[in-house]
Formats: C-alpha cells, structure tokens, sequence
C-alpha cells in the first residue's frame, strides 16, 4: 500500500470563471475537516475573495494577503481560523490583484510550492481557491498542486477550457500533478448535460440545486447545514476519489 503523503495540497482550478470553483473549494475543505479530521487550511488566492466571505471569522480587511509572498508578512500570522472546526483560512483581499505582477517581478517560480512546504507541520490537507485564467498565479498553483480539480460545465465551451488545460500542461513538459476534472452544475433534464455525461462517463459529477444557493445565504457549507441533500452527497463522494487518487500517487 502506498505510504499515505503527510501533507497534500489540492488546486480548485479553471480556465473559466462562473464554473462553480468556491463552491467545491468550500466544500472539499468542509469534507476534509469535517468528514476525514484532517488539519485543513483554505488558502484563497481569487481576488474576488468568495471563499474568504463564507467563511470568515476576522472580517477585517488588512490588504496583506500579496505581502506573503514577497516575504513582508509571515504567513502564519495571515492563518485564521474559519467558522468550520478545524478548518483554518488565508483570506484572499484585494491586494491578490496585483499578485501576477509581483510574480513576475520576483521571478521565483515555486514561490507557492515553498511557502505550502513550510506549513507541512502544521496541516494535512490545503485547499487553494485559486483565480481563473492561465497567469503567472496559476503557474505557481499547478508546480505547487499535488492534484488540480477542474470544475467543468457539461458545454462545448467549458469542455474546450479543460482540454486547453490539458494541452498547456502537456506543453510545459515534465512531470505535473495529476488533473481530476469533475462536471459542475448538471441537469440532467437538459440534453446537453446528458450528452457531455454520457461523453464523458468516468468524470465524476455534482447536481445544479437550489441547496447550493443557500450556501451564499447561511454562510456555510453544504455539510453544515444540508448534509442529506444530493450536492452534500455528491461533495462527500468527490471527496472520497480525490482522497484515493492522492493515496494511490
């Protein structure tokens, strides 16, 4: 049996926006504190900051989260803890638009997988939230990942965004994380949806629903306050593969 990795780091990842990239964020990061008691840390690195809003403790905004990675603030100091047990947050603020700039400045390019390594004591499981788009920042997330989730719409348009992915990490060469693309915001009332299923009968998949709605009004994940309802469950499932898949690498 393969030696289970002491610390894991799982990339929440798309090309496009509008996917549903917080909501499994969130999620995954409930399933592993709350499901698998793992020491979780969600790491927001999405200017927009959804994932910071849902479950944040400290509300203040220090504009501080880029200065992590040009070495003026120590990221322990940036870590709190989250409204889910066990669960704790880097909240992302508005400084994080600025970031691909600084990268490209500072030109170190495992600047992310460095500061992930530093906190390998201290966590099990981290969960980046990261911005969409091919940037300097997600070069930094796919050399730090240990497994990139791709939510992906059952569209033509949003199946392209994931084979682009594909593609890009194929031309970069080497050794990459391995990609687990899992279809977003499905129903299966809709013929479109059905075929791209069908198509793609091994992705694993999440079911568009009311429930995930309430998540912006409760401010809490699915497992928190609707852990019967068929997205909590679909979550749970995803959570189970990803768990697996980063046992068996």
């Amino acid at each position: 049996m393969a030696k289970e990795p002491a610390l894991a780091t799982i990339a929440v990842y798309s090309l496009k926006g509008g996917v549903g990239k917080t909501t499994f964020a969130i999620n995954l990061a409930w399933a592993s504190a709350s499901i698998s008691k793992r020491r979780t840390l969600l790491w927001d690195l999405d200017p927009q900051g959804a994932s910071s809003w849902l479950i944040q403790t400290d509300q203040t905004s220090r504009d501080a989260a880029q200065a992590i990675f040009s070495k003026d603030v120590d990221i322990r100091k940036l870590i709190q803890p989250s409204t889910v047990p066990r669960l704790d947050l880097i909240a992302a603020d508005t400084s994080l638009r600025g970031l691909d700039h600084l990268f490209r400045e500072m030109d170190k390019k495992k600047r992310l997988a460095k500061l992930i390594d530093s906190l390998g004591k201290d966590y099990d499981r981290i969960i980046l939230d990261c911005p969409p788009g091919l940037t300097e920042t997600s070069e930094q997330v796919l050399r730090a990942a240990d497994l990139i989730v791709i939510p992906v719409i059952p569209s033509p348009l949003s199946q392209r965004a994931m084979g682009e992915v594909a593609r890009y990490l194929v031309q970069r060469g080497g050794s990459h994380a391995p990609i687990m693309p899992v279809y977003s915001m499905v129903d299966r009332r809709r013929s479109l949806h059905r075929t791209a299923l069908e198509s793609q009968s091994g992705w694993h998949a999440i079911p568009m629903a009311s429930t995930i709605e309430q998540m912006t009004v409760r401010r809490k994940p699915l497992g928190a306050f609707a852990p019967a309802s068929p997205p909590a469950q679909a979550f749970a499932t995803l959570w189970t593969l990803v768990e697996r898949q980063l046992q068996s690498g």
